[in-house]
């Protein structure tokens, strides 16, 4: 039987579910700029307690963490972790939450109800992913290469903030990487979902001079 593999967060210090992967899984334990589990080239998982779940919507925090792990993975997951009955916010409220982050943005919420079923939702997505394919895990959603449209969209979905979704944007509107790194500020914003903020970080990377580490 295949060895199945998960990235796991470094701050990710749930002890029962960390034994569980320890004791089942090949685990890498790696500091994820977002999501807590890496199942696969295209699959990253939030893990949220009820009470962290209701703190980050109410704070803001929830639509940007889902806006940079839909940008990083095409099929990002948050699993809600508790009992139903937890929940202090109105029941429309978090059903709308669901929904939007459904509909608006394309991730996936899984309830699960303890520690125990978060591992085993985590183990089946992997099993699903890793079985027979390639699909093994990579932070950051990048996707092993196999052609020179591979490598291309590898190469601009790296860039900081971009996905492999905006990576093909990009090299649909530009045609090659040569003539994305040669766009200005302008011409990059003229790709749609590409904003002004964006833009500047894409040009600043291509084009600001390297300063180099003293390691």
């Amino acid at each position: 039987m295949k060895t199945l593999k998960v990235i796991v967060d470094e701050r990710e210090r749930n002890a029962e579910i960390n034994s569980l992967l320890k004791e089942n899984m090949l685990v890498e334990r790696k500091t994820i700029d977002v999501g807590d589990y890496v199942v696969s080239d295209r699959i990253c998982i939030e893990r949220k307690a009820v009470p962290d779940f209701e703190s980050s919507l109410i704070n803001g925090r929830l639509f940007e963490q889902a806006k940079m792990l839909k940008e990083s993975y095409e099929h990002p997951i948050i699993i809600v972790e508790g009992d139903v009955e937890d929940f202090r916010l109105a029941k429309n409220v978090i059903i709308g939450t669901f929904v939007a982050l459904y509909v608006d943005n394309g991730i996936e919420v899984i309830m699960s109800r303890n520690p125990k079923e978060t591992y085993e939702f985590i183990k089946v997505i992997a099993k699903h992913e890793q079985d027979g394919s390639i699909r093994e895990p990579s932070l950051k959603g990048a996707r092993r290469a196999h052609s020179t449209s591979d490598y291309q969209e590898f190469i601009i979905a790296n860039l900081p903030g971009i996905g492999i979704k905006m990576a093909r944007s990009l090299l649909k509107h530009f045609g090659n990487i040569k003539c994305v790194a040669n766009a200005s500020i302008e011409e990059l914003m003229k790709v749609e979902k590409v904003g002004e903020k964006k833009a500047l970080m894409i040009h600043s990377v291509i084009n600001d001079k390297y300063a180099e580490k003293n390691v």
